[in-house]
C-alpha cells in the first residue's frame, strides 16, 4: 500500500501490523520465551519511521533489513507529461513504503524467459505516476556508502523493481545502502520536443534523465536519514543503466551528486544529435495523425495511444539527446567527459552478451554456416571472414563453432565496442581510476545454451543468486563467485578500489596493459586478454573505413 495508514507519532496498529503481532504470538505459544524476545524486537524494528524532506515513511523489516519500497522522489508526471520532474507533494502523518512504486508505462521485453521470471508481477504496463524509489539499509544510523541503481531495458523498459536488484543481502552482508530507481522510459522519457513544442517545452529533452538526477538529489538531501552518507554515493547500471550512469557522467546538472560509477554491459559514448531527434520526433507526431507543432494534442492522448504508435517509426531513437543544455556534449566523445573527470570508473562486459534475447538460435554450426554468418552478420568478404575465425580458433580451441560465433558477434557489437571505447577514452583522460571486467562464467540453465549471457552478472554483483536461480540455476559455483563480485563491488564503492583479500590484485586498466578482470570460478586480472582478437577487429575495422 502507499496510503497515509496513520497519523501521528503514535500510530495504531494497521492490517499489516496485525498480522505481523499474530504470526509472532502463535510463534511464541509454540517456542517459549526467547521466542518471545526475538519476536519482540522484530515487532518494534518492523514499525521503524524515517523522516525525509517530504513527510516520514515507515518501511518493513526484510530478514533483519530495513526496506523502503515506493517512496516517491517526485511528483506525478500525469498531466505534466514530457516536461522536468517537480519535487514530490509533502504529506501529513506517517507513509507506508512497504510495496514497489508504479513504473513507467511501457511494451512488454524480449528477454529471454530466464531474465523475465525476475520481474514482479504487479509492474503491468505502467503509469505516469512513476517517479519513486526502493531503499535498504541496515539501521537509520551510521554514515553508510549509498549505491543507486539504474535499471536495464534500454531507455525504454523495465524498472527498479526486480527481484535480482533486490538491496536487501548487499545491505545485509556489506553494509552498505542500496537504492534502485523507477523513473520516465521510451516516449515519456525520451521524446525530443525542445525545438516543437513552443516555450512550455523548451525544456522538453532527457527528461528522463532529468528524473535520475532528480533521484540523486533525493539521495543527497536524504540518504542520512536511512545511515546513508551522501558524501559517498555509487551509481551503478547495467545494459541501459550502464547508458545511463554513462550519460550522467555528461551531465552538468548531476554533477557533486555521485563519486564513483559503474557501467555493466552498456555505454552512451554519443547521445543522438538535435536534428535527428527532432526528425524522429516529427515522424511519431506524424504517425499519431498530428503535424510538428502539435505538441499539447500529444500530451492529452491516452498514454496507451503512444505506446502503441512507438513501433516502426523511422528515425524515431528513443535514447538521451546531446541537446546542448542538459547534456552538453556526447558523454565520450571524442574524448571522456570532463564534468565526471575525477570520479572512479567500473566498466564490464560479458562473454556472450548476444544470447539475451528470444530470437536467438541455438542450433549446432559447422564450418561453412559459422563462415557465412560472420561474412554476413559483419559484412566483409570471404578473405576477411577465413582470416578473423582462424584468429579466434586459435585462441579459443576448446570453444564449438557457435560458442565462436556467439563471442565474435558479441565482440563487434556495441556491448563490446561501447564499453571498449569507455574505458579507453576514461583511462586516457587520466584523472580517475579505471577497472575494467569480462563476466567469463557460463550458467547451466537451459543445459547450458545460454552460456555468458546479457545480465547474468547482475545476481553475483547484488549477491542474489538465489533469488535468482532462474538465471543461474543451482549448484556449489555460483555463491562463492557471487561473495567476490559483491565485496569487488562494494569495496569500490566504499574506497574507489574495488580490491579485497578474496580475489587477486586487480589492476587498474590502462590503454597500455590493459589490465581486466576475469570474472569465473577461477578468477584472475589479466593483461589485454584475448589480444590477437582484439588487433585483428581493430584491422579489419580500419580496412572497412
Amino acid at each position: 500500500m502507499r496510503s497515509e495508514a496513520t497519523k501521528g507519532d503514535n500510530p495504531t496498529i494497521d492490517r499489516r501490523s496485525f498480522l505481523g503481532l499474530g504470526s509472532a504470538a502463535a510463534c511464541i505459544l509454540s517456542q517459549g520465551s526467547l521466542t518471545l524476545a526475538r519476536a519482540a524486537a522484530k515487532a518494534e524494528s518492523a514499525g521503524a519511521v524515517a523522516s525525509i524532506n517530504s513527510g516520514k515513511v515507515r518501511g518493513l523489516v526484510d530478514d533483519r533489513i530495513l526496506a523502503y519500497k515506493g517512496i516517491p522522489y517526485g511528483a506525478s508526471t500525469e498531466g505534466a507529461r514530457f516536461l522536468p520532474p517537480a519535487k514530490p507533494q509533502p504529506w501529513s502523518g506517517i507513509r507506508d513504503a512497504v510495496e514497489y512504486g508504479p513504473v513507467s508505462p511501457q511494451t512488454p521485453s524480449n528477454l529471454i524467459p530466464e531474465s523475465m521470471a525476475q520481474q514482479p508481477k504487479a509492474d503491468g504496463n505502467g503509469t505516469e505516476d512513476c517517479l519513486n524509489l526502493n531503499l535498504w539499509t541496515a539501521s537509520l544510523s551510521g554514515k553508510r556508502p549509498v549505491m543507486v541503481w539504474f535499471h536495464g531495458g534500454g531507455f525504454s523498459a523495465g524498472s527498479g523493481n526486480w527481484n535480482m536488484y533486490s538491496g536487501r543481502n548487499l545491505a545485509a552482508k556489506h553494509d552498505v545502502v542500496v537504492i534502485t530507481v523507477n523513473h520516465r522510459l521510451n516516449v515519456f522519457g525520451y521524446l525530443y520536443l525542445a525545438e516543437l513544442g513552443g516555450e512550455k517545452y523548451a525544456h522538453a529533452a532527457n527528461v528522463g534523465m532529468l528524473d535520475c538526477i532528480a533521484a540523486l538529489e533525493w539521495v543527497r538531501d536524504n540518504a542520512a536519514a536511512f545511515g546513508g552518507d551522501p558524501a559517498n554515493v555509487t551509481i551503478f547500471g547495467q545494459s541501459g543503466g550502464a547508458g545511463k550512469v554513462s550519460t550522467l557522467m555528461a551531465m552538468p546538472a548531476a554533477k557533486g551528486l555521485f563519486h564513483r560509477a559503474i557501467a555493466m554491459s552498456g555505454s552512451t559514448v554519443k547521445g543522438v544529435p538535435r536534428d535527428r531527434a527532432t526528425k524522429g520526433a516529427e515522424a511519431f507526431l506524424a504517425k499519431l495523425d498530428l503535424k510538428s507543432g502539435q505538441v499539447e494534442e500529444l500530451a492529452r492522448m491516452p498514454r496507451e495511444q503512444l505506446l502503441a504508435g512507438m513501433r516502426g517509426v523511422p528515425g524515431l531513437q528513443l535514447s538521451p539527446v546531446t541537446d546542448g543544455r542538459t547534456l552538453p556534449a556526447d558523454p565520450f566523445d571524442p574524448v571522456a567527459s570532463p564534468i565526471s573527470a575525477n570520479v572512479p570508473f567500473m566498466i564490464s562486459s560479458t562473454e556472450t552478451e548476444v544470447t539475451w534475447n528470444n530470437s536467438v538460435n541455438f542450433d549446432p554450426v559447422d564450418d561453412a554456416a559459422l563462415h557465412e554468418r560472420i561474412k554476413q552478420s559483419m559484412r566483409i568478404d570471404d578473405a576477411a571472414a577465413d582470416k578473423l575465425i582462424g584468429v579466434y580458433k586459435k585462441g579459443r580451441s576448446q570453444a564449438s563453432n557457435l560458442d565462436l560465433f556467439f563471442i565474435m558477434t558479441t565482440d563487434t557489437s556495441n556491448f563490446r565496442v561501447g564499453t571498449d571505447t569507455e574505458a579507453e577514452r576514461k583511462a586516457d583522460q587520466a584523472k580517475a581510476a579505471v577497472y575494467k571486467y569480462y563476466f567469463q562464467w557460463y550458467s547451466p540453465v537451459r543445459e547450458g545454451k545460454l552460456r555468458s549471457y546479457h545480465t547474468l552478472d547482475i545476481p553475483f554483483a547484488f549477491q542474489n543468486v538465489q533469488i535468482a536461480e532462474s538465471m543461474v540455476g543451482k549448484g556449489s559455483q555460483q555463491q562463492p563467485l557471487a561473495d567476490k563480485m559483491s565485496a569487488a563491488f562494494v569495496a569500490f564503492a566504499r574506497t574507489g578500489n574495488p580490491n579485497h583479500k578474496g580475489i587477486p590484485k586487480w589492476e587498474a586498466f590502462d590503454t597500455a596493459k590493459r589490465a581486466t578482470m576475469i570474472w569465473n570460478n577461477e578468477s584472475k586480472c589479466v593483461n589485454d586478454p584475448y589480444r590477437e582478437e582484439r588487433v585483428a577487429r581493430k584491422e579489419l575495422v580500419k580496412t572497412q573505413a
